[in-house]
């Protein structure tokens, strides 16, 4: 009697455990599920581990704005992340603003503050942030559309969004620094930007590695180019290695840049460095340039432990020919007819604009007030001269005549400080260097933006945000056919394994 009753308690346990175990929902590598926002329809969510692809369907008015609703398949997660997928709609109709990605969260709250890397219903591909609880929604949008691969990373305080495409380069959508907790929900995402209907959405290629909080960070360059009209950048070269300042070749085949002291011409097609024979200068900083005809090349040196000095050399490489004897001075501009170079120097305690000739000789004074004037560099007719200025309280572009006269004040908006002013070789266009407002000086290591205004003056338009600053852009680095500026953008990574 007491041996049937052991094995009737025994097969009873059985079912018990098969039937919790039928009841067990399989989320792969996520914890939970949540409809964020209380959309009326929710979500569910279907994983195949024969491919490893999470099918998720969601409703929910929108993912912007103030609030959100939205169904969210999510782990916690800390430290530094990188995520991928594929994603594809299962029917191509419904809302153009319909929604779907990876989200990293600071709570399931509607309010939340979050960043996320969404495909859109017609395409689309956006990253979007919300920096404070309650705050507005802003985004990056994207010039590549869908399909590709989204590849959201977490570096520290440092969000960004690539995208691959097969064998096309590496994308960059953008970069956006902001303060979310240490621990984050982390995961997939489904909006039908309608609150009456759902829609449903296929992940696959799915990845998610939680790198952990490292001790040391190194820094990682990585040399663009964006395509201005589209907004689309392109990845040349990434290196654990300090890059600055790319110069675009005449012919628009490679970019100089300069790196511990050295000049290197990166190929753009086939990502080759290589070094440029400088001869004796080995101190090199990131103020260099070719010069209109493309036949020299200005750099800035620091001989033993002197400051910076200008020289001029063969653009194949060579020796260089000192220009400017007093130091230090830094080169940034070239005159339209090749005579004169324009350049940043420290005199009496102050830094001015001068130019010189290119022969060398007696440098010439163009601006005399209190502060800094940076960053000289002419416009393609020679009639101005475009720099950035504190002589207003604060660090903007401004223009003037190539013998100093007429200064003009192009940039207004006291919610940035603007740096290294470059005309495009067609004459429309200035692009520029912005830190946030309260920014002192050009320093490194910062969230910046590049921003683009008719080179008359305008309402400037921004057209990249990125983690940089010194180093980015302090050199003329458009291609010769004003399309697309070439820049540096860094991050501060963990120590490769």
């Amino acid at each position: 009697m007491t041996q049937r009753i052991i094995w009737g308690r025994a097969a009873l346990l059985i079912v018990m455990v098969a039937g919790l175990a039928a009841c067990r929902v399989d989320r792969g590598m996520f914890e939970g599920e949540s409809n964020v926002g209380g959309a009326p329809l929710g979500g569910d969510l279907v994983y195949d581990a024969t491919d490893e692809s999470y099918t998720i369907t969601g409703s929910g008015a929108d993912i912007y704005g103030e609030r959100d609703e939205f169904y969210y398949v999510w782990r916690r997660a800390s430290g530094d992340l990188v995520m991928n997928a594929d994603i594809t709609f299962a029917d191509t109709s419904g809302h153009l603003f319909k929604k779907a990605g990876w989200m990293i969260r600071a709570s399931l709250d509607d309010d939340s503050p979050y960043v996320d890397a969404l495909v859109h219903g017609d395409g689309l591909i956006a990253l979007q942030y919300r920096e404070q609880k309650g705050g507005p929604t802003r985004e990056i949008l994207s010039g590549i559309r869908a399909p590709a691969s989204l590849w959201l990373e977490r570096t520290d305080s440092l969000y960004t969004l690539y995208l691959l495409r097969g064998r096309d380069p590496l994308y960059v959508v953008g970069n956006v620094s902001i303060a979310l907790p240490e621990e984050v929900y982390v995961g997939l995402v489904v909006c039908a930007h309608d609150a009456a209907v759902q829609e449903t959405a296929r992940f696959t290629n799915v990845s998610f590695n939680e790198l952990g909080t490292p001790a040391t960070r190194e820094l990682e360059s990585s040399i663009e180019i964006l395509e201005v009209g589209t907004g689309t950048r392109q990845v040349v070269r990434r290196s654990r290695a300090h890059f600055e300042a790319p110069n675009w070749s005449p012919d628009g085949d490679f970019l100089v840049v300069n790196h511990e002291g050295k000049l290197y011409s990166l190929e753009i097609a086939s990502q080759i460095l290589r070094p440029i024979d400088t001869g004796f200068a080995d101190r090199l900083n990131n103020d260099h340039g070719y010069s209109p005809d493309g036949s020299l090349m200005a750099i800035s040196h620091s001989p033993d432990d002197q400051g910076s000095v200008v020289y001029v050399m063969p653009a194949e490489g060579g020796t260089p020919k000192r220009v400017t004897d007093r130091a230090p001075s830094y080169w940034h501009g070239w005159s339209p007819d090749q005579k004169m170079l324009a350049y940043t120097a420290r005199r009496d305690g102050d830094f001015d604009i001068y130019v010189i000739p290119v022969e060398g000789g007696e440098e010439i004074r163009l601006t005399d007030t209190p502060g800094l004037d940076d960053g000289p560099d002419y416009s393609p007719d020679g009639a101005y001269i475009y720099y950035n200025s504190v002589r207003g309280g604060s660090m903007k572009i401004w223009r003037m005549r190539p013998d100093g006269s007429s200064p003009e004040q192009l940039t207004f908006d006291e919610d940035y400080a603007d740096w290294f002013p470059h005309p495009s070789p067609d004459g429309q266009w200035v692009v520029f260097l912005s830190y946030d407002g309260d920014v002192e000086g050009h320093p490194p290591n910062k969230p910046v933006t590049l921003r683009l205004m008719p080179a008359g003056g305008g309402t400037p338009l921004v057209i990249a945000t990125l983690f940089g600053g010194q180093g980015t852009i302090n050199v003329p680095s458009w291609s010769p056919d004003s399309r697309s500026v070439a820049f540096v953008s860094y991050r501060l990574v963990g120590p490769e394994q």
